[in-house]
């Protein structure tokens, strides 16, 4: 592929960021753990964030580069510079005002909401509740306004700013913890996402929108705009549908607020750890494949385009496999080092290391999911995959009404990893129909070679396992562990992996240790 070096390379760096992203992101856990531990005030700042949430998910606001970036792209090659920056700015800020206004509605209704949506909830814990939404609310207007800044900065092949965003608000709201916390309490966390949404959602690409963008940023506000307009057609289906991404923690907070204290965070726990092998391999990808996928459909590359797609998700899966296994196998030490101290007790550990076990079967489906859209979005299709993503979330709602009042915590987890493979499935089932594309046969293929690979690899890994006990007892376990778990599998990835993904190990390989990798295959 003429582009993978590029894409390899943007990848790696977006996985770098991602992956200490996730490292920061379970500082703050951990801090947030010792503070508050899985009781009704960490039930309700976890339950603070659902308002914030569907504002962000019905402006579109954590997938505005997937709806920006083709049509951006497509603007700035036909029209040129100047005609994407009239464009950004009247996209960034109609949307930007929308938001604005969208959050002094919410903030003013959020007393009625939080009853709605949490009837079980104490009053106390409810008016807790109520304080922290109206905190963390203001952080959409810098996160939906700096999303569309870091879109067009992508589309000019600028991802600094993508990798650098979530590090500045993890360690705000770090910050916050650590320094607000001990006086304020779950407030302290809630001002650290105000600051953190600021500074990373929209300062960073702000100011490198200034200096690597070739004409000057603007806001305009701009409804009735013919191209804003249109803009708002192709992200219609990404406000207005749903995503299993984004219900399956929605059904979490709602439904786990139906059952024993302490649900809604112990789900929440489990399911941060999970989000980092989907983030770090499945978020990586597909981040670094759209702008190229949008450029070769409007060049007319449609061949190149689905060899792209092919070659990206046998990686991704072969990659998220191995990762699933390795956070199943490791979960009750990952959980131990994380989150095992101040107000986290033994059985919060208990329960959290197993309902992590259960999220990491889905998170193969929530990386094929994750790249799968990107065929669709990169072609301007963003009606069908989240009709698709509409129907599997609202059809799984009866799962988790079954699953959770039967077996509690762990069937809610349960009904998620089962909504997520649908969800996928169907995905993959909609490209083939539409586009001729992925081939299914290589997919199972190299999923079946990196199952075996995980296999054997996990078998070692957990040899090593003693349940050695304290911080130091599960750090020497995930060390040894890891460390086995790694060398097994990148030497059978080598004997029993598919072509692309030794490749892709190859050219990491000789980014990082070009002499040890030795001469290219």
């Amino acid at each position: 592929m003429a582009r993978a070096p590029r894409l390899t390379a943007v990848a790696g760096l977006l996985a770098a960021s991602v992956l200490l992203s996730r490292v920061l992101g379970y500082v703050r856990e951990a801090v947030l753990a010792r503070e508050l531990g899985a009781s009704a005030t960490s039930d309700a700042y976890y339950a603070a964030f659902q308002i914030p949430d569907l504002l962000n998910y019905l402006l579109a606001g954590g997938a505005l580069s997937i709806a920006f970036v083709p049509f951006y792209s497509r603007v700035l090659g036909q029209q040129g510079p100047e005609a994407a920056a009239r464009l950004l700015a009247k996209v960034a800020g109609t949307m930007g005002a929308f938001s604005a206004a969208a959050t002094l509605v919410l903030w003013w209704q959020a007393e009625a909401l939080v009853a709605l949506q949490f009837p079980r909830f104490a009053p106390e814990t409810q008016a807790l509740t109520v304080r922290l939404t109206r905190i963390m609310l203001p952080a959409q207007i810098f996160f939906i306004s700096g999303g569309i800044l870091r879109a067009a900065l992508m589309a000019h092949g600028r991802f600094a700013t993508q990798a650098l965003a979530p590090l500045l608000y993890n360690g705000f709201i770090i910050a916050g913890g650590l320094g607000l916390a001990p006086t304020l309490g779950a407030e302290g966390f809630a001002w650290g996402v105000l600051v953190g949404g600021f500074f990373g959602g929209f300062g960073a690409a702000w100011l490198d929108a200034l200096r690597g963008l070739p004409e000057r940023v603007r806001f305009r506000f701009a409804p009735l705009d013919r191209e804003v307009l249109h803009y708002l057609a192709i992200a219609g289906p990404l406000m207005l549908g749903l995503s299993l991404a984004a219900t399956d923690e929605w059904y979490g907070r709602w439904f786990g607020a139906l059952l024993e204290e302490g649900t809604v965070a112990h789900l929440s726990y489990a399911r941060r750890l999970m989000q980092l092998p989907v983030a770090v391999v499945g978020q990586a990808l597909a981040t670094a494949a759209l702008p190229t996928l949008a450029r070769l459909w409007s060049e007319g590359k449609r061949e190149r385009l689905d060899a792209v797609m092919q070659q990206t998700l046998q990686v991704g899966l072969g990659l998220a496999v191995l990762a699933a296994g390795a956070s199943a196998v490791f979960a009750a030490p990952i959980v131990e080092l994380v989150y095992r101290r101040g107000a986290f007790g033994a059985d919060d550990a208990q329960i959290v290391s197993t309902l992590l076990r259960i999220f990491s079967v889905s998170v193969p489906a929530w990386v094929v999911q994750q790249i799968g859209v990107r065929a669709f979005y990169a072609r301007g299709d963003t009606w069908r995959p989240m009709l698709l993503g509409t129907l599997v979330s609202v059809g799984a709602i009866p799962v988790y009404l079954w699953l959770g009042p039967h077996w509690g915590a762990a069937g809610l987890a349960w009904a998620g990893v089962l909504a997520m493979v649908a969800n996928a499935l169907g995905t993959l089932l909609l490209a083939l129909w539409l586009h001729g594309a992925p081939r299914l046969g290589s997919l199972a293929a190299s999923g079946a070679r990196s199952l075996a690979i995980t296999a054997l690899a996990a078998l070692a890994g957990a040899a090593t396992q003693l349940g050695r006990p304290g911080t130091s007892g599960a750090l020497l376990d995930l060390g040894l562990g890891f460390t086995v778990f790694g060398a097994v599998a990148l030497a059978l990835v080598f004997v029993l992996g598919d072509a692309p993904l030794r490749d892709a190990m190859r050219r990491q390989a000789r980014r990082f240790a070009p002499r040890a990798a030795g001469p290219p295959a």
